[in-house]
């Protein structure tokens, strides 16, 4: 829905700001200062995985222990697919699984409280994020084009 121009959020009658606050980077540049190499970056990357960091923390280290500010700017690729080059590509990706935790502690949430009205129209949204997102990534070939939203099964998916 387009107001006057703006992009309204989905779940609120605001709007929002959609624009990215990431500074313009040129891709394959090496940014100044950094003195690691890119196979030391990787071997970094390589070894918080195993540690079972996820994409975000990865990048979250890498900024602050390690002084590189974007994974993307040394390699001309994403995070995401350095990982994936070297073995770690995960069957639901984290933003999906991100929802699909949320989601399994507001239900949980609302066994114990029945009447909390509030936060079951949280879930309701959150669940419709889901099912937007899962559509997305199956038809994008990221998630399989079998997979459906079942509470139960994602309970002991994120309990494993």
């Amino acid at each position: 829905m387009i107001l006057n121009g703006l992009m309204a959020r989905m779940h609120t009658g605001k709007h929002g700001k959609s624009k990215s606050r990431k500074p313009d980077v040129r891709l394959g540049v090496r940014p100044e200062g950094i003195v690691i190499s890119n196979e030391e970056v990787v071997k970094l990357i390589t070894d918080y995985a195993k540690q079972g960091k996820h994409q975000a923390q990865i990048g979250e280290l890498l900024k602050t222990k390690h002084g590189i500010p974007y994974v993307r700017q040394l390699f001309g690729k994403r995070l995401g697919d350095v990982l994936e080059e070297n073995g770690f590509k995960a069957e639901i990706p984290q933003d999906m699984m991100d929802l699909l935790r949320k989601a399994i502690t507001l239900r949980r949430h609302l066994e114990r409280n029945h009447n909390d009205v509030h936060n079951r129209t949280r879930l309701n949204r959150v669940e419709a994020k889901i099912w937007r997102l899962s559509n997305y990534y199956k038809n994008t070939g990221a998630m399989p084009a079998d997979w459906k939203y079942d509470p139960v099964k994602v309970a002991l998916l994120i309990k494993s």
